[in-house]
């Protein structure tokens, strides 16, 4: 599990390959991935956005940027969490994920929220030692 903590917002992930919407023979890998956002702080937050940077294992980079997660811009009050799960197909057999909440306060202040950098691996990644 990967962690990070921005102004009291916790960001929590834990990806997983799933084998059955994969083919590794067409060079089709998903990877689906868990977040619980938990507010720590004392203050309420709204998630507004996401902000994502994925690189497969070639090192191609795709940006995401997009409105809420799974359709939703959750509402945290003081100590409450909200878990998600999405996915991310990649061409590649291993990869990594990164990137940011876009968090508003009610006063209209809006900062980051660190999603930390987290491994997508399959048992088909082929792991070189230097």
């Amino acid at each position: 599990m990967y962690k990070a903590v921005t102004r009291g917002i916790r960001v929590t992930v834990e990806p997983r390959f799933v084998e059955e919407e994969s083919q590794p023979e067409k060079g089709k890998y998903f990877f689906a991935y868990t977040v619980e956002i938990t507010n720590l702080s004392s203050d309420r937050v709204q998630l507004e956005s996401r902000h994502w940077t994925i690189v497969d294992g070639l090192g191609r980079f795709q940006r995401v940027n997009g409105a809420g997660v799974v359709g939703k811009q959750p509402v945290l009050g003081p100590g409450e969490s909200f878990t998600y799960t999405s996915g991310c197909p990649l061409t590649t057999p291993d990869g990594t994920m990164q990137g940011s909440y876009l968090m508003l306060l009610d006063t209209g202040e809006a900062f980051k929220a660190e999603i930390p950098a987290f491994a997508l691996e399959s048992p088909f990644a082929k792991h070189i030692l230097h």
